[in-house]
């Protein structure tokens, strides 16, 4: 039941099995600092019932970010503003994790134009310059950076880190047949294309204290031929939860290939619109001995609860649900509500709206929630797009403004 509390393999309690997935909330300052919207949306979140808190993309190296909005974690943050925002995530009783991310080859040329990758393949969408192979030291680099800002974390009073290793970013790309063409000892077999990722996990558990959460987010499938897949997917969980992983999240697609974004209309059935990655996590789940988070579509109490009984996940991630009503894990847990808002479902068909839209309209709604408490529905989805890519273009020119 998603109301049963689930202790973790490090002896840390979550309160119950509703989980805030990661979104990626671009209301970083102009350095890449913690904003007051950012902590006020977050102690929102924390007073809304949910076991579990997960921030967006936070990158380990402000040269590779997802956009300008990212909060960076890395030695020039102000860790004042990153302890406030951790106590305003803690202070409803929540617990709270930093996703730590490097977005290798979906940095936008904006903010690099030549970042480092796996491999030089450019990512088929505009706005995006060739990427430049990693060497050795680079990785070695990036592995020390997410070690640096797991600790970080730790000393902000983070709960614990996520590990981003999905959605097409650096250690995703480096799962990837089609993108790791390396010949040397980061590319060809499974074992060498997880190096990166499992090289990471197990330094940062190294670091950081045993009851600091570790857990690591992985594609179930990236969706594209010649791609990751789900079989390869379930072998590298079991080689994470070797190096001491609390939990794996799984969620599936890249930028190229937005899987995790979709949205179904009203007219599929409820199975077909909630949990799309299920069936991949079944396979995954009895492969593994650790607690599995399943994420992207539920909205019903009825469907969240047949899976865990099912034991195809332990946890439940949701993400939009918290931008429209961020009270609704309290609602669904005491049974006055029955499904959380799924207001994506009366929305136009995606091949009817600007590409990425949908996700736009719900990043823009964010910002309404932070500055002003709710959410603006009236508001159309494509008004809603284009007011976020303009609030993206206005915060990549600060950000270049102030790196001059």
């Amino acid at each position: 039941m998603i109301s049963h509390s689930l202790t973790l393999p490090n002896g840390i309690t979550l309160k119950n099995r509703i989980v805030k997935s990661a979104m990626s909330e671009a209301l970083a300052d102009a350095s890449n600092n913690p904003t007051p919207d950012l902590i006020a949306v977050f102690e929102r979140w924390s007073a809304g019932g949910a076991g579990l808190l997960i921030t967006g993309n936070t990158p380990v190296d402000r040269l590779h970010l997802e956009h300008a909005g990212n909060f960076a974690l890395d030695d020039l943050s102000d860790m004042a503003r990153v302890a406030e925002l951790a106590s305003a995530a803690k202070s409803g009783g929540a617990k709270v994790l930093a996703q730590l991310a490097h977005a290798g080859r979906q940095t936008p040329e904006a903010i690099n134009p030549h970042p480092i990758s796996v491999s030089d393949l450019r990512l088929d969408l505009a706005g995006y310059d060739d990427p430049v192979a990693a060497s050795d030291a680079d990785f070695a680099a990036v592995i020390g950076k997410f070690v640096r800002s797991a600790l970080l974390a730790q000393t902000a009073g983070f709960d614990g880190v996520e590990i981003h290793t999905a959605h097409g970013y650096l250690l995703s790309s480096a799962l990837s047949p089609r993108i790791n063409t390396r010949q040397d000892r980061w590319g060809g077999s499974l074992a060498n294309r997880a190096r990166l990722a499992v090289c990471i996990a197990r330094a940062v558990r190294a670091a950081v204290e045993r009851e600091f959460i570790v857990a690591v987010k992985l594609n179930s499938s990236d969706f594209q031929k010649g791609g990751f897949d789900h079989h390869d997917s379930a072998k590298v969980a079991v080689m994470l939860q070797s190096e001491g992983v609390d939990f794996i999240e799984i969620s599936g697609g890249t930028f190229e290939t937005p899987t995790a974004y979709q949205h179904t209309s009203k007219s599929r059935s409820t199975a077909a619109r909630e949990g799309y990655f299920l069936d991949y996590a079944q396979a995954m789940k009895s492969a593994l001995k650790i607690p599995l988070m399943v994420t992207g579509g539920f909205r019903s109490a009825d469907v969240m609860n047949a899976a865990i009984a099912a034991k195809k996940t332990d946890l439940i991630g949701m993400g939009r649900p918290f931008i429209i009503d961020p009270q609704f894990p309290a609602k669904l847990l005491s049974g006055s509500i029955t499904a959380a808002p799924a207001i994506e479902r009366d929305f136009p068909p995606a091949e009817d709206l600007p590409r990425g839209a949908v996700l736009n309209w719900f990043c823009t709604q964010l910002t309404h929630l932070a500055r002003n408490g709710r959410p603006d529905l009236e508001l159309s989805v494509v008004d809603g797009h284009e007011q976020y890519l303009e609030m993206i273009v206005k915060a990549t020119r600060r950000l270049q403004n102030v790196r001059r």
